[in-house]
């Protein structure tokens, strides 16, 4: 009976051993279980905060401002208007577009103070703060600093720079721009021309770095790293690379070159300055027929590959949409909805009292699209969500 006893207890005990080594390999499988998790939800949650984009500290902000809009106001926002001294700038005051694009003939003469002042005025007629661009590039692109009264030589082109000193003299004369258009309100600049020329007779030639890919790539970074603490963004272009084309101003630019070619050189440039937290590309009107059959400003595969491929989240704005290049197989209205449906975020257009397109019409033609289905809505919020998170991360707001 003793025997028996003494043979139940041991049993007990070992059956009990084996129950708690059980229970805690379970237990500390499921703390490892929960660990991963833990983990895993930790590294979604950097990944997800990547995706959001460059601006995705802002979009709360924005989203609240966002739903302060009417249609028409959002709408606007889309827009920077290109303005000379021949535009109706009575009647822009009524519209509150993204932003205005000056030509040269609107700094003829003027001196610093009339600048500001008249800047100002803009500003102050828009609820969201408005873009202040110019085509500032140096050399034969000098649309403030050729006038005298405002400082005493222009500002000199990339090629220039780049055989007086490197890219040391870049960075200074980035430096330099940056601290002379901001100090007149300008908060944008179409430049640096990231296009790789190296060729004479090329259109670009003149306004880019003339030098290869990896030159002008270390071009793009250094523009873009530098101009960061000065409060005035530039806009690299003209994607996806303007190679050898024709001048898109008066003639259709048709590029014929390989797929390879352009990605493994021309975009090079392109993921250099993203890289560098580039906030805004430029799209060209240039039709790469080894990308699709269409101008690259309409077209919805270009922008896959700036948005897909190159994983840019920033604002994608497209070359003035009146350009020949465009235009000559388009109306203006039909431009700015494929401009939209493509992917651009922004839309470059320039009135004055000769184009058969007036402000209100930018606007009604926008809103049609919407109502008759060509264009989501939510797709209208989505990019002015970007463009109003933009100008919170400039600081304008």
């Amino acid at each position: 009976m003793k025997k028996i006893i003494i043979s139940i207890i041991f049993i007990l005990l070992i059956v009990t051993a084996i129950i708690f080594i059980r229970y805690k390999r379970e237990d500390q499988l499921a703390k490892k279980i929960e660990t991963s998790k833990e983990q895993r939800n930790s590294i979604m949650e950097e990944l997800k905060d990547t995706k959001k984009g460059i601006f995705s500290k802002y979009n709360e902000e924005a989203s609240k401002k966002l739903q302060t809009l009417t249609l028409d106001e959002k709408i606007a926002q889309l827009f920077v208007i290109g303005n000379s001294l021949n535009s109706d700038f009575e009647n822009l005051k009524k519209y509150e577009f993204g932003g205005y694009l000056f030509f040269k003939d609107f700094f003829n003469n003027k001196t610093e103070e009339q600048i500001k002042k008249e800047i100002s005025e803009f500003q102050s007629y828009s609820k969201i703060p408005l873009l202040i661009a110019v085509d500032e590039e140096g050399g034969s692109v000098v649309r403030v600093s050729s006038n005298k009264k405002l400082i005493k030589q222009p500002f000199k082109s990339p090629s220039e720079l780049y055989k007086i000193g490197g890219f040391d003299e870049i960075r200074k004369d980035t430096i330099n721009k940056s601290t002379f258009l901001s100090n007149l309100g300008i908060n944008l600049n179409f430049a640096p021309v990231v296009d790789i020329t190296t060729n004479p007779n090329d259109y670009m030639y003149k306004r880019a770095l003339q030098q290869e890919r990896d030159l002008t790539a270390t071009y793009a970074k250094t523009v873009i790293s530098t101009s960061k603490a000065y409060g005035v963004s530039y806009t690299l272009k003209h994607f996806p690379g303007y190679g050898g084309n024709k001048d898109t101003h008066t003639e259709a630019g048709i590029d014929t070159r390989t797929y390879e070619d352009i990605y493994y050189n021309d975009l090079e440039p392109f993921r250099a300055g993203i890289k560098e937290g580039a906030e805004i590309i430029m799209v060209s009107h240039n039709t790469v027929t080894s990308i699709e059959n269409k101008p690259a400003s309409i077209s919805k595969k270009v922008h896959e590959l700036l948005r897909n491929d190159l994983n840019f989240t920033g604002i994608i704005i497209t070359d003035d949409i009146i350009m020949s290049a465009i235009q000559n197989e388009n109306t203006i209205q039909n431009s700015i909805i494929e401009a939209i449906l493509a992917g651009n975020d922004m839309i470059i257009i320039s009135i004055d009292k000769n184009t058969k397109i007036t402000y209100k019409n930018i606007i009604e033609t926008v809103k049609t699209a919407i109502e008759e289905g060509k264009i989501n809505k939510e797709d209208i919020d989505k990019k002015v969500l970007n463009i109003i998170s933009w100008k919170y991360y400039k600081g304008l707001l």
